[in-house]
């Protein structure tokens, strides 16, 4: 993720440890190594969802899967997450809320000290269902939207959707739970973008997160439906200039950009130009992060419905272990599994112009397993880069 609100709109948010270091010491002392840090876990859930959205990575249907994790094995996963200490644990699917165990399980999570997150789509949620949510203590909810009304239902396959994933939302305002939107771009809806900064300023939304598309699961048909560079360039522009005017406007809003970390060199880019203290201070931020480098495979994994632990939710065709034959904490400390070790040292394994970048320090070869699903080459350059040549090389 990149914060735009912090790097740009120069606002501090709750995530920005995470992201950006802890420095609770004195003024120049670093932070700890983002490397260091234990992987913020998705949990799937299950995968049986009540939509049907055209970029699905899990390519979930309405119907039961057999073989999933059962009750007890889940409370052994997360009571050793919970000793293993991960950040934060965001529970998926499917749709989360279709899983029978998920209201004891997420309220057992919560009695371990997990933090938890919850991405859903936002159609099953009353105000009964809103209620427990905010009294069960998720940290956050983020609700999935690409675009207003029949745009939406198009894109989640069900007439409709949009309407019951609004109403959902506003139940979790109305009980103070802390909301969020989650818009994937691509050539179907960018040009909505306008129309979904006016939706979470009218509905009050705590946060949004853009993200770019991943070749994966439906997704992976979508691929052809994926921005230009030009079309990359123009979306971010209007993202940075509207995070910019909540800013000024001192309006609270969360905005970050997500799956694609030449977000950050493309930011500090801009803010050379209009702002060089500021750039400095970002430079130092987005190094520290190491965007590509320090996400999949280090700061983020994935435990899929069947225990399955992946790199992240979007790599299901590598599985590192399983949880029901070994624990999470055995399977990610696991220091001799080639991919493991790869990713958590990509940098001299990138190649194209990825190898070559003067930027890799801070946006760290992107998204691995996009250059994967594009090109079969784990270490290919991320097609997703919309960078100029002349910006690359300097």
């Amino acid at each position: 993720m990149v914060n735009l609100t912090k790097l740009y709109g120069g606002l501090d948010t709750t995530g920005d440890p995470l992201r950006y270091g802890d420095r609770r010491g004195p003024p120049h002392d670093a932070p700890p190594s983002a490397k260091a840090r234990k992987p913020i876990v998705v949990w799937t859930m299950g995968r049986r969802c009540n939509l049907h959205c055209v970029h699905c990575y899990a390519d979930s249907a309405d119907r039961a899967y057999p073989g999933e994790l059962t009750a007890d094995e889940a409370v052994r996963m997360l009571e050793d997450l919970a000793q293993f200490q991960i950040p934060a644990l965001l529970l998926s699917g499917g749709e989360p809320l279709l899983q029978p165990d998920f209201y004891e399980l997420a309220a057992y999570a919560r009695r371990l000290g997990l933090r938890l997150t919850l991405s859903t789509n936002g159609t099953l949620i009353d105000r009964e269902v809103a209620e427990w949510i905010k009294e069960t203590g998720f940290s956050y909810v983020g609700i999935s939207f690409d675009g207003l009304g029949p745009v939406n239902d198009r894109f989640r396959g069900r007439r409709g959707a949009f309407a019951e994933a609004l109403s959902g939302l506003r139940h979790l305002k109305a009980v103070g739970q802390k909301v969020g939107l989650r818009f994937t771009l691509t050539r179907r809806n960018f040009e909505a973008l306008p129309e979904i900064f006016a939706l979470v300023e009218r509905e009050g939304i705590d946060r949004v997160c853009f993200y770019h598309l991943v070749y994966s699961g439906r997704g992976s048909r979508l691929a052809q439906d994926d921005l230009t560079h030009a079309e990359t360039r123009q979306a971010l522009d209007a993202i940075l200039a509207w995070t910019r005017s909540l800013a000024v406007r001192r309006i609270p809003v969360e905005v970050l950009t997500v799956d694609n970390h030449v977000d950050g060199v493309y930011l500090y880019l801009k803010l050379v130009a209009e702002d060089a203290e500021l750039a400095d201070a970002t430079r130092r931020l987005l190094e520290w992060n190491g965007g590509g480098a320090h996400s999949s495979g280090v700061g983020i994994a994935n435990i899929d419905s069947y225990g399955n632990v992946h790199p992240d939710q979007f790599w299901q065709t590598e599985t590192l272990g399983n949880v029901r034959e070994r624990p999470f904490s055995q399977i990610w400390a696991d220091a001799g599994h080639p991919l493991l070790a790869g990713l958590r040292d990509r940098l001299p394994l990138l190649k194209g112009r990825c190898a070559t970048c003067r930027w890799k320090t801070l946006c760290g070869g992107s998204f691995r397993v996009r250059a994967l699903q594009a090109t079969g080459d784990l270490w290919a350059q991320d097609p997703a880069c919309y960078l100029t040549d002349e910006e690359v090389v300097g």
